[in-house]
């Protein structure tokens, strides 16, 4: 009877251990360490990976190469693979094990047209072409992205969209795709991107709304008057006007933009409430009925753009030029990127929670040139949060610095980018 009871009490004692076990291996933390394992297993290969785009880019319009490899690498994981989207673009499709939402993460695949010498020991084997604004780097960490999540297929809940987009920097790849049908290939509920930048390598950071100032060009016209020449000055002056950055101030020199003091990521930023005019910049067509004024200027927030062509109307029209004025309007040069509030601050406190503060940061001011990105064309057709990725090392000489001679990356920035951006998935999927 005893030895009957004592091994019930063993079974019930291993079925339980065996129960806790199993529990264990199924919570969040436990995901998220298997995110970690299978990034630092896949990072050498993508390392390769990354160094054989830099070796060889491609152009806007010409990634066919670089499509290529792409789809191959995604059919090789297994998943349902669409090409020839807007020119290059490439899209693949997991689908998780579990019933769950619809999420698509987005890259960036072309290279530039650039003859400076690459800083790297695998330099461009094109000739006139260099990945100098990291989409090499955004491509292999989609790419492990695709890999982490594959791996992960079993416990994966809904479906995931990789989106591969060319013609980036020339702002026409994202129509493109959106043109040619993406979205009657894809239905995503969320859409998330990143670009590396100078931030230090192992962080990410975002903020709501802009990213970007707003860049625009103001475009007034007038009839013409006896003396164009004093008309054209004038409303040069009520431009300018519209600037409201002293010219003193540390906010000019773009160096500060990384700051901890004073830069895009610090509380006290300097890069907030600003209007800027490029003041050396306008451009003067007269014909034989008026005189055109164009000049490009830099908003941080709606409000100030918003305001500033009633601001410059009250002026003229306090002016003896008041009945002279034509047109006074504001004109889009690039798209401006509008990350969404809610996801936002979803992503943030859940990315912080996985890996900490210190690697996820709450950018306060916004980058003062506007020209931005065209991930901005995908945001009013899905809430969407677009991320910086730091990549750079100071005490190596490594400066993420992109469209610059001397553009170079911590390659380690493509773990973070791969265990920070697939855990995040997994949770938004939720």
């Amino acid at each position: 009877m005893k030895s009957k009871t004592l091994r019930d009490i063993l079974s019930l004692f291993f079925f339980v251990l065996v129960a806790i076990s199993a529990f264990g291996q199924n919570t969040p933390e436990r995901i998220h360490q298997d995110i970690q394992k299978q990034t630092a297993q896949i990072f050498d290969s993508l390392i390769n990976i990354r160094r054989d785009l830099h070796r060889y880019p491609e152009i806007s319009g010409e990634e066919k190469r670089t499509s290529e490899k792409i789809a191959e690498y995604l059919i090789g994981l297994g998943l349902e693979v669409k090409t020839n989207i807007g020119g290059y673009g490439v899209v693949g499709i997991l689908k998780g094990a579990k019933p769950g939402k619809k999420i698509a993460w987005r890259a960036d695949i072309d290279a530039m047209p650039s003859k400076a010498p690459d800083v790297v020991d695998f330099e461009s084997r094109n000739e006139g072409v260099r990945h100098i604004c990291g989409h090499d780097v955004h491509t292999a960490v989609a790419l492990g992205i695709a890999n982490v999540l594959s791996s992960q297929k079993e416990q994966l809940e809904g479906t995931v969209y990789f989106v591969f987009q060319p013609s980036e920097e020339n702002i026409k790849g994202a129509l493109a795709m959106i043109d040619d049908g993406l979205f009657d290939i894809i239905h995503p509920e969320e859409m998330y991107a990143m670009h590396v930048t100078p931030f230090p390598a192992g962080t990410i950071a975002t903020k709501s709304e802009e990213m970007f100032s707003d860049y625009k060009q103001v475009h007034l016209s007038f009839q013409n008057v006896t003396d164009n020449k004093a008309l054209i000055a004038f409303a040069k002056r009520q431009i300018r006007g519209l600037e409201n950055v002293a010219p003193e101030s540390e906010f000019w020199n773009m160096q500060n933009m990384g700051d901890p003091e004073l830069g895009i990521a610090a509380p006290n930023s300097i890069y907030t409430n600003f209007t800027t005019v490029e003041k050396n910049n306008f451009s003067v067509a007269e014909t034989e009925n008026k005189v055109e004024i164009r000049a490009f200027l830099s908003f941080s927030d709606k409000k100030q753009r918003d305001s500033a062509i009633p601001n410059l109307k009250n002026r003229i029209l306090a002016s003896p030029y008041a009945d002279k004025l034509i047109k006074a309007a504001l004109v889009d040069v690039f798209p401006t990127l509008d990350n969404n509030e809610k996801l936002v601050n979803a992503s943030l406190a859940q990315l912080s929670t996985i890996y900490g503060k210190d690697k996820v940061l709450r950018m306060y001011g916004v980058v003062a040139d506007g020209r931005s990105d065209d991930f901005a064309f995908f945001q009013p057709k899905v809430p969407s949060v677009y991320f910086f990725m730091g990549g750079s090392n100071y005490e190596k000489g490594i400066i993420a610095q992109t469209h610059s001679p001397n553009f170079a990356v911590d390659e380690s920035c493509i773990k973070t980018g791969v265990n920070l951006f697939s855990s995040l998935i997994v949770e938004r999927l939720k």
